[in-house]
């Protein structure tokens, strides 16, 4: 298993010894808030798992993953049967940049800064982009505009629940680019999946999505009071 940064997880070491592998196919994984931010503790059990298809549905069974500590207390199953997405990539927003070029807006994007921090570059016509050692394509110089000037923010996740909580890659990038942000800028989340009922281990400082659009439907969070 993979995390977002092609840094493998955990491997089963057992199938190439005890199987003859012949094809290799790459899928992604339907998961719960609680078992993304396992994976990415490293608390996955995979020797005892294996792919079977129902419906023509590929379901992983008996992977394990350990819940947090807070968790410990609920009723949950580390070895829930779990529906993979044979073919699924990673959003791709080329068109939607192409849609907000055709309107006349002002589109930036981002540049990681010293390894920890994002700045926000204007995308011109001669603006050259390379790939960043995440494998991200970025801008290599250009106008910078502050996070208070922006509007409207397309956030990438891993995973987001029913009241807006977003799970994110973990660097903390965006979280602390959005608490620069003006409080009345929209923050739209992009998403090939549906929502989870509850992140848990949500901080007073992280900052909920406004919306999220998935290919099936979008979604639109209310404020908490």
């Amino acid at each position: 298993m993979k995390a977002a940064n092609n840094n493998i997880i955990v491997k089963n070491k057992n199938a190439a010894r005890n199987y003859h592998l012949t094809d290799k196919y790459q899928a992604g994984i339907v998961l719960e808030g609680w078992e993304v931010k396992g994976l990415r503790d490293g608390k996955v059990d995979v020797k005892d798992s294996y792919v079977t298809l129902k419906n023509n549905e590929a379901w992983v069974i008996g992977l394990k993953i350990d819940p947090p500590a807070s968790l410990m207390h609920e009723s949950i199953d580390p070895t829930r049967s779990r529906k993979l997405l044979l073919n699924k990539k990673e959003i791709n927003t080329e068109f939607i940049l192409h849609i907000l070029q055709g309107k006349d807006k002002s589109i930036l994007v981002p540049k990681v800064k010293n390894n920890k921090e994002m700045s926000h570059i204007l995308l011109q016509d001669n603006t050259a982009l390379k790939l960043s050692n995440y494998g991200i394509p970025e801008p290599i110089s250009g106008i910078e505009i502050l996070p208070s000037k922006i509007d409207v923010v397309f956030v990438p996740l891993l995973a987001y629940d029913v009241k807006g909580n977003r799970l994110g890659y973990g660097k903390g990038f965006y979280d602390r680019f959005l608490a620069a942000c003006s409080p009345q800028v929209i923050k739209v989340g992009l998403s090939f999946f549906e929502p989870v009922e509850r992140i848990a281990d949500v901080d007073a400082f992280d900052i909920p999505l406004t919306a999220c659009v998935t290919p099936l439907r979008s979604y639109l969070f209310s404020p908490e009071v």
